[in-house]
């Protein structure tokens, strides 16, 4: 019975789970104002305690579900349990959350190596998704297109491909610093793809410049079907959602019976 408590106190205690909502928040707010070169001078020490409350906090939570695993989960032992939770997506952003404070603890890290790490804060925003009815209803949407988006992808991945190897073969006389390589020819494939144009990297023959506009043809349409698909997915989810009905259930003041009222 207290593991069950734990386990509804962690996820449906509306306190706990605003607490935890605005300690992620501030956590994104810490990291940008670290940046400051005069708030990292002023107020360094403050920010370093607010981390350590914040692991704190974070290492706790993540025991506790770790521990409460078997309440998520009906099937099987508790080890085999707390090793689905520990390899499930939420788990794995949990343990991302406080694993970069841990490891300069055990292991030694150079400067660069540190810095990474710390940037790895950041992905405590992830744990949004589990308090966030916005995020879970782009996480459904995203697993419910998954079989169109990825189409979507694999023809733009070939799309790319055959674009940076033409362009390779047509402009890498003429401009070799540029058009080196493939893989090169790959980021001016993504530019245009994407319509973004940055013009750092352009064809300049004729054979070059056709392909290029073509390539670039096919990206307004292309890049729009994934947005499309995700928008219609996306609104039918939302109209789902509204046009849902809830039982509610009420009793007649006047002889006390029981009944069920639907509710818009």
């Amino acid at each position: 019975m207290k593991k069950k408590r734990v386990y509804e106190f962690l996820n449906n205690n509306s306190l706990f789970l605003k607490f935890i909502y605005a300690l992620i928040i501030l956590n994104v707010l810490s990291i940008i104002l670290n940046s400051y070169k005069e708030v990292r001078t002023d107020y360094g020490k403050f920010l370093k305690y607010f981390e350590y409350f914040s692991v704190i906090i974070f290492s706790i939570e993540y025991i506790l579900r770790l521990w409460t695993a078997s309440e998520k989960y009906k099937k099987g032992t508790n080890f085999y349990k707390r090793i689905k939770f520990s390899f499930s997506t939420y788990g794995i952003i949990d343990l991302l959350a406080i694993l970069p404070f841990y490891l300069p603890l055990i292991f030694p890290f150079d400067l660069r190596v540190l810095r990474i790490l710390r940037l790895f804060r950041l992905l405590r925003i992830l744990k949004l998704g589990r308090l966030s009815k916005s995020l879970k209803t782009i996480s459904s949407v995203l697993k419910e297109t998954k079989s169109e988006l990825s189409i979507t992808l694999f023809v733009a991945f070939i799309l790319l491909i055959l674009s940076s190897s033409l362009m390779y073969y047509f402009e890498n006389e003429v401009q070799p610093e540029k058009f080196e390589n493939i893989g090169q020819a790959m980021w001016w494939s993504v530019a245009t793809l994407t319509t973004v144009g940055y013009g750092d990297v352009y064809p300049i023959t004729g054979v070059g410049k056709f392909l290029s506009a073509i390539i670039a043809l096919i990206g307004i349409g292309f890049v729009a079907l994934p947005t499309g698909i995700l928008s219609s997915a996306f609104i039918e989810r939302v109209q789902k959602n509204k046009e849902k009905i809830k039982k509610e259930i009420c009793e007649c003041p006047k002889c006390g019976n029981k009944y069920e009222k639907n509710v818009l």
